[in-house]
């Protein structure tokens, strides 16, 4: 399953595989306590996980009656997808839309925006040798 193609998850989905993500393979009983209040019962969490295998996003290693759940879908893999989602579907796919958006919800100041900016010109790649850098400004 490529991150471009991932199934709809529930907000009860997603908070399981927040724990499965943090905690790495976990037996229900242990999710059950890991999830926000009210915790559901563990019956509920069992359903929850047995969806999420269905779905490809969990697998399981069998120990007698019980199984110990593990994540298949790594949690970059989907927050790729969910902000993709997420910019496809609220900001016209517009990372600079979204940024605006945020920097006004939250009332960034300017030094949280040149730190946003240091992070963003830190991880872009660097442009090959024969193409310049768009960074730069040239004067002829």
């Amino acid at each position: 399953m490529t991150d471009a193609h991932f199934p709809e998850l529930t907000r009860a989905e997603e908070q399981v595989m927040q724990v499965l993500w943090q905690r790495g393979p976990s037996f229900v009983k242990d999710v059950v306590p890991e999830l926000p209040p009210p915790a559901p019962a563990t019956t509920t969490v069992s359903t929850i996980i047995r969806i999420l295998e269905q779905k490809g996003f969990v697998g399981h290693e069998a120990f007698g009656r019980t199984h110990r759940y593990h994540a298949l879908v790594a949690q970059d893999a989907y927050r790729r997808f969910s902000l993709r989602k997420l910019l496809g579907g609220y900001f016209g796919g517009s990372f600079t839309r979204l940024v605006s958006f945020f920097a006004q919800e939250e009332n960034l100041d300017a030094a949280q925006l040149d730190e946003l900016l240091r992070h963003a010109q830190a991880s872009s790649p660097t442009p090959p040798a024969n193409e310049p850098d768009p960074t730069t400004e040239h004067h002829a």
